[in-house]
């Protein structure tokens, strides 16, 4: 009875072996997520969610297999630079950057992490990416408006509107490419 019992043990534990390795070999995964807004703002925390879903959903678990580190910037420059510096501290895997002004912070202080971007109107024209088809770098993400679109909107506006003759643009001058 005793050799059973030792084979049966063996054969569990020679059969549970990879299993255990291939558990141990998988390293918990590290993203840094830089936002714009405030840890308050209600549309903050609804895109930190709608990324914890779908990151779910890509079979990764907080906690789990990833960890999640966020900051939160509050539209303030200063405070923005510093978590960014503050991330990178953290040899997180990527990056998530929300907002064109929070992108430009990070891929100031980095050229190696990985840097996904969300929100950011013309990421071309800002320098973050070489192209939209081919970014290189360690930037890529998603634009929000692609500013080729503003002809058509003033062809739109003058079909809804033929009596409008002059139109102003409001930016603010100060942020490269109208970036919010």
């Amino acid at each position: 009875m005793r050799r059973r019992q030792f084979l049966s043990l063996l054969g569990g534990a020679a059969a549970a072996y990879p299993l255990a390795a291939r558990a141990q070999s998988e390293r918990m995964r590290r993203i840094g997520v830089l936002m714009s807004t405030t840890a308050e703002d209600a549309e903050g925390q609804a895109r930190i969610a709608a990324f914890l879903q779908g990151l779910r959903q890509a079979g990764w678990a907080v906690p789990g297999n990833v960890q999640i580190d966020a900051r939160w910037g509050a539209g303030d420059a200063e405070r923005i630079r510093k978590y960014a510096t503050e991330l990178l501290a953290l040899a997180p895997d990527v990056i998530l950057a929300s907002g064109g002004a929070v992108a430009g912070s990070l891929l100031q202080a980095t050229r190696t992490v990985p840097i996904v971007f969300t929100l950011t109107p013309d990421p071309v024209g800002a320098g973050f990416v070489q192209s939209l088809a081919h970014p290189g770098g360690n930037a890529t993400g998603f634009t929000s408006i692609e500013y080729g679109m503003s002809g058509k909107w003033l062809e739109l506006m003058r079909e809804v509107a033929p009596g409008v003759t002059r139109v102003a643009v409001l930016r603010d001058s100060s942020l490269p490419a109208g970036i919010a």
